[in-house]
């Protein structure tokens, strides 16, 4: 039996392009998404690689040959999918790598209403039938084969986000916005569109071959243009979006990195102005400032695991109005509970607009950011197991130290917090930290690596 788990992962398909994922893999998948959903109709988007059409239309060929419509919605972003899928009603694929190189790509799943498919609910099933039919063959296509329907959503996708946050108010803003050749710079223009915002664009261009920088702006080498620019134009805030742009990383006027926790804060703030008293979810590994800020303000803190179908999961249980996570996904209730970067872009351009001419974001900030963190730190092990229980056999045994086991190991103190989760697909452990101050942080964070990567 084919194996697929290195290339079928906790909540997608993703791999190389010709050597893990192929045309006969789509098509496979395809099928098995009628047969294990129980789909009778599909949308299907796509982002701007050059192997994504391809996969897209082998995908929509299972589909069709299981008697399942399908509705194409072409060059698209992740969250622009998951709004076909929650207005329209239809199960979903998005056919993107995400933040991943050029020589990626993949697939990402939905049911009906953006609802997600990970290893839990249908991914695993669904990993089962494609190998079978890999080793197999395919099934025969039924008598009467489903259609194909192109349409365009993008104006529809763009207008509904401007209905869930007011920009009424909002004074002048010169805005750069780095789309790092990915789907942002499908979308934004269309998004922006009206509003009293000046864009500096930068990298619209849609190339999946990413010539300027990867997409993928959780590693800082990827922000250093749009710092640049911000400073060069005297913006007032700076955008930077991955590939399939569902996540949003901020930079200040001045081309500082905003950490994705204290954007958290900010748009929890709003949320639960319109909804006082709601539920906010936080993935552990967010600062110690999001669920605080979110009693603060008469919210109800609920702490998740790290990954999207965890929270959206979470959402779903208790009604959460919001959802943060530290790699810059934002997911809304209002929109299906799917994750948008661009609605939380709206949302932060929103609270900046509404401050007085002459404030500045790092001002409207100041009271989000109260800890300093190391942000994701990785280490390749030979056995993730045997130096987490290092790590713990030194720390879990201190004085005033608590330990968890919500997702990897938690280790939380008064003046400080650590995370250790093992990666679900490579030899690697990672470590997030954060504590009252830089030095403090630095000095347990060099501590934990120090266990972490010594010789068993």
């Amino acid at each position: 039996m084919a194996d697929l788990s290195k290339i079928i992962k906790a909540y997608d398909v993703r791999g190389l392009v010709g050597t893990d994922v192929t045309e006969d893999l789509a098509r496979a998948v395809g099928v098995a998404f009628v047969k294990v959903l129980g789909v009778d109709r599909a949308v299907i988007g796509r982002d701007m690689r050059p192997s994504s059409p391809g996969l897209a239309a082998a995908f929509a060929d299972g589909v069709t040959s299981q008697g399942a419509s399908v509705i194409d919605i072409g060059l698209a972003s992740t969250d622009q999918l998951y709004f076909a899928s929650g207005s329209l009603d239809r199960a979903g694929a998005m056919f993107t790598a995400s933040h991943n190189p050029a020589k990626y790509n993949g697939i990402k799943m939905c049911r009906a209403g953006a609802t997600p498919v990970g290893q839990e609910s249908g991914l695993r099933d669904i990993a089962d039938l494609v190998s079978d039919y890999l080793d197999n063959g395919l099934p025969e296509p039924v008598a009467t084969r489903g259609t194909v329907e192109q349409r365009d959503v993008l104006s529809d996708y763009a207008a509904h986000l401007k209905k869930l946050v007011d920009l009424s108010g909002a004074r002048p803003l010169k805005v750069v916005v780095d789309a790092g050749n990915g789907m942002a710079g499908h979308t934004a223009p269309v998004v922006f569109e009206g509003l009293p915002f000046e864009v500096v664009p930068m990298y619209f261009e849609l190339d999946g071959n990413f010539p300027n920088h990867e997409a993928n702006p959780i590693e800082p080498e990827n922000l250093v243009d749009l710092q640049a620019a911000v400073r060069e134009h005297g913006a007032d805030i700076g955008l930077a979006f991955d590939g399939d742009a569902d996540r949003c990383f901020v930079v200040d006027e001045r081309g500082e990195l905003v950490s994705p926790s204290t954007i958290t804060s900010l748009v929890a703030v709003r949320e639960l102005a319109k909804e006082p008293g709601a539920t906010v979810i936080h993935n552990l590994i967010t600062s110690r400032s999001v669920p605080e800020i979110v009693t603060e303000h008469g919210g109800k803190p609920f702490r998740s695991r790290v990954g999207h179908s965890f929270i959206k999961a979470d959402m779903a249980e208790t009604g959460a109005v919001f959802g943060g996570e530290h790699s810059g996904h934002f997911y809304f209730r209002e929109f299906w509970r799917a994750d948008s970067g661009m609605l939380a872009a709206l949302h932060t351009l929103a609270a900046l607009g509404e401050t007085p001419a002459g404030s500045t974001l790092s001002q409207l900030l100041a009271d989000y950011t109260r800890y300093s963190a190391s942000g994701e730190v990785n280490s390749t092990v030979a056995d993730a197991d045997e130096r987490s229980a290092a790590v713990e056999k030194e720390f879990g045994s201190r004085e005033g130290v608590e330990v968890d086991r919500l997702d990897g190991l938690t280790f939380t103190h008064a003046d400080w917090w650590f995370n250790l989760r093992k990666s679900n697909t490579e030899p690697l452990l990672r470590l997030n930290v954060e504590a009252a101050d830089r030095p403090a942080m630095e000095a347990l964070r060099d501590e934990v690596l120090a266990i972490v990567r010594a010789q068993s």
